[in-house]
């Protein structure tokens, strides 16, 4: 399926607004045409992209659908937005390594989960990103979805698609195309805008920072170590038993990688704790323990469960998660003011508040630690000077007034 690549025009809808005309895009499924896409990527300035895939039934996602679209220059000098479908059922899409590894910008809404596909199935993410979400988080959005987005800066509203729709299956349907095609169609043109409201703002190297901050954090399975850390109950366990959760659940991170199953199917989390509290030696003592059932206190799976726990008894255990139960109690009540006065100043200064200091970043900025996000950068200029001087009692918190706090000197 091929067609011309050619921007549609928009379409009127009632009651304002524009509704996307069919989508004109290229449907590849064979390399030769995928080859040929990736040597006119490598020499494009930025480009859009989007993935649809599947997770639920495996640890790792599965890549069903890649949408990319791009500028080209005509012989006249205008340019021509194309877009393609690529079908990873089919072509070996490995081969965009080959434009991540160029400095070429990769706009991307909400990149996250894409970051995490992208790693897995092509084995590399883009050198430089602009996360259009994170960025509209900047100049007035609160984390805005794609379409809340399309509809704030371009006035186009996407119709409804079927969002648990089997992108796995084949032939993938018209409705599908083009539903996934609007999803890069406008992209380009919101990065510009964006980019100019950043701009004004002063906020361009904000917005770059969080996404940097993003396109470099962990993907999953990057350390099936720290995998018990997300245990619920990890903080309430001795230290003897954190040594062999930890064990046990970096062998169940493991074993879900090795045979691509979501790890709660290898072995579910009461279980771990179960586990690690009794500290089996023997099949009959696994067996009693909380949370197993038959498969797992028997055959190889009951041994290499196991064999975790003897190495997690052989192990020192590791330090217990933070919470913020670990901050002085002296400081525990700055936490509720400072959070007042962060949300008052994301409000003020038109911020997303998630992206300017959550909870856990403040309590990290108080307790000190080495990562705090609020001790560098552009946070530290906007919250850090202001927060010591509240818990140090320099400044205070007031009303202005008009019902919006305000951080006052009391020098």
């Amino acid at each position: 399926m091929a067609r011309s690549g050619v921007r549609p025009e928009r379409k009127k809808q009632p009651g304002g607004g524009n509704a996307p005309a069919e989508i004109d895009y290229q449907y590849v499924e064979e390399q030769a045409d995928l080859d040929a896409i990736i040597d006119v990527l490598v020499g494009v300035d930025r480009y859009a992209l989007d993935t649809e895939f599947h997770r639920e039934r495996t640890y790792f996602p599965k890549l069903a659908l890649i949408q990319i679209a791009w500028h080209e220059t005509e012989d006249d000098g205008t340019k021509t937005q194309r877009l393609a479908l690529i079908d990873p059922l089919v072509v070996d899409v490995r081969v965009f390594g080959r434009v991540f590894d160029t400095e070429a910008l990769c706009v991307i809404h909400a990149a996250q989960q894409d970051l995490d596909v992208m790693m897995h199935s092509i084995g590399s993410v883009p050198r430089r990103m602009f996360d259009t979400q994170l960025a509209a988080g900047f100049v007035g959005y609160g984390t805005p979805s794609l379409v809340a987005l399309l509809q704030g800066e371009i006035n186009v509203t996407p119709a409804k698609g079927d969002r648990l729709t089997d992108w796995l299956r084949r032939p993938l349907t018209e409705n599908q195309c083009q539903y996934a095609a609007v999803d890069v169609e406008y992209l380009l043109e919101v990065h510009q805008l964006l980019v100019a409201k950043l701009a004004e703002a002063g906020r361009l190297e904000w917005s770059a920072d969080a996404c940097e901050e993003l396109r470099t954090r962990p993907v999953s399975g990057a350390n099936p170590e720290n995998a018990w850390l997300r245990l619920k109950d990890a903080r309430s366990l001795r230290p003897s038993s954190r040594a062999v959760a930890q064990a046990i659940a970096a062998w169940r991170e493991r074993r879900a990688m090795r045979v691509d199953i979501p790890v709660r199917q290898v072995l579910p989390d009461l279980a771990i704790l179960g586990i690690s509290q009794r500290g089996p030696s023997s099949l009959k003592e696994l067996s009693q323990a909380r949370g197993v059932d038959e498969r797992h206190s028997r055959g190889g799976i009951a041994e290499e469960i196991l064999e975790a726990v003897k190495v997690g008894k052989e192990n020192d255990a590791p330090e217990a998660p933070k919470s913020p139960d670990d901050l002085d109690r002296n400081l525990r009540p700055a936490v509720t003011l400072v959070s007042a006065w962060v949300s008052q100043l994301a409000h003020d200064e038109k911020i997303d508040t998630v992206l300017l200091g959550t909870r856990g970043d403040i309590v990290a900025f108080l307790r000190g630690d080495d990562d705090a996000r609020l001790a560098s950068g552009w946070r530290a200029a906007m919250l850090g000077d202001g927060i010591r001087d509240l818990v140090d009692g320099r400044a205070g918190l007031t009303f202005d007034g008009e019902g919006r706090l305000k951080l006052i000197s009391v020098d």
